[in-house]
Formats: C-alpha cells, structure tokens, sequence
C-alpha cells in the first residue's frame, strides 16, 4: 500500500475541517489568515532545519518554505502586536524535537504531508488567500514532487497519520480563535 493510501482518511478529514473550508471559501480576512501563517512559520521552521541537519533535505532546497510564510506574514500583518499563537504548535514544536529530530525517516513523513500539500492542493488555497501566496510558488514543482517521492517509504504511514493530527488540531484551533 503507498503512502498515500495510507494517509487517505487522515487527509480527508483535514479537509474537511471548518478551518480549510474557510481557507477554500475565499472569503478568509488577511488578519485570519496571517495568523494562520504565524502558527505555521515556527512548525516550517523547524521541521525544515531539522531535516537539513539530518540530510533529509539534500537535493530539496527549492522545497522550504519556512522564510516564504514568513514573508507572506508580514505582507498580511497590520498590528504591531503578533497574533496568538495556537496551543498544537508548541506541542508539535516539542514533538518534532523530542520524537522526531533523531530520525530521518519519521521527521521526512511530516515534510511529506506539510510540503507536498503546499505542491499539490496548496495551489487551489493560493488562488483563494489574500496576499501574494508566495508559500505556496516553487519553481519546479513536478520535479519537486517527484523528489519527495522518491525519499519515501510505506513505514513512514503511521508517522504521516501523526502529521495529520497535529494539522488536523491546529486547525481545530485556528477554528477556535475565530470564536
């Protein structure tokens, strides 16, 4: 079984959250959204620094992406003070250094869900976002999915599963701050 189907009911309830409907809707704010981008930058961040350390990223420098969000951040914020910061980050932030850091094959699982949902259905979300979406242009994105592809392995499914989780629960709690 690939990947893919592994993950299959696990993406498909991300997509059914409140929180993506909003961001597919078009009608999202740029406040809403930025604070999005906020709570997403910090988890990039991280993620990709981790894999670049531990060689996951070779050949995939077009991929990151953290410093684009960043970006795409700042184009969107207004205030001078920063968003809140949704509770799922500091816990996946913990999770990727404790569990996840001393392992390439399980740290690559969670680049495969965030990343090749920026190539793939991140490209309906840019046409539906305020700002220029510059977290979600690569320059050679088939080129790029392939690559991923290539570094991946059916073990890595229950380690995508968790990767949902943790986006599945931020966005429940970006779903929440909307309250």
């Amino acid at each position: 079984m690939s990947l893919r189907e592994l993950t299959a009911e696990k993406h498909h309830d991300a997509e059914r959250t409140e929180f993506v409907k909003e961001l597919l809707g078009g009608s999202i704010t740029e406040e809403r959204y930025a604070t999005f981008l906020f709570n997403l930058h910090p988890i990039y961040h991280v993620l990709e620094s981790f894999a670049m350390i531990n060689g996951s990223m070779d050949g995939l420098d077009d991929l990151c992406r953290a410093n684009s969000i960043y970006q795409d951040y700042l184009e969107l914020w207004k205030d001078t003070k920063p968003p809140e910061l949704c509770p799922t980050v500091d816990q996946y932030l913990k999770y990727i250094k404790d569990e996840l850091a001393p392992n390439p094959d399980r740290l690559f699982a969670h680049i495969y869900v965030r990343h090749m949902g920026d190539l793939a259905g991140g490209q309906m979300i840019a046409k539906r976002v305020p700002g220029s979406g510059t977290m979600y242009k690569f320059e050679n994105g088939e080129e790029l999915k392939n690559k991923i592809r290539s570094k991946l392995n059916d073990t890595m499914g229950d380690e995508a599963n968790v990767a949902f989780d943790f986006a599945i629960s931020l966005m429940k709690d970006m779903n929440e701050l909307k309250k």
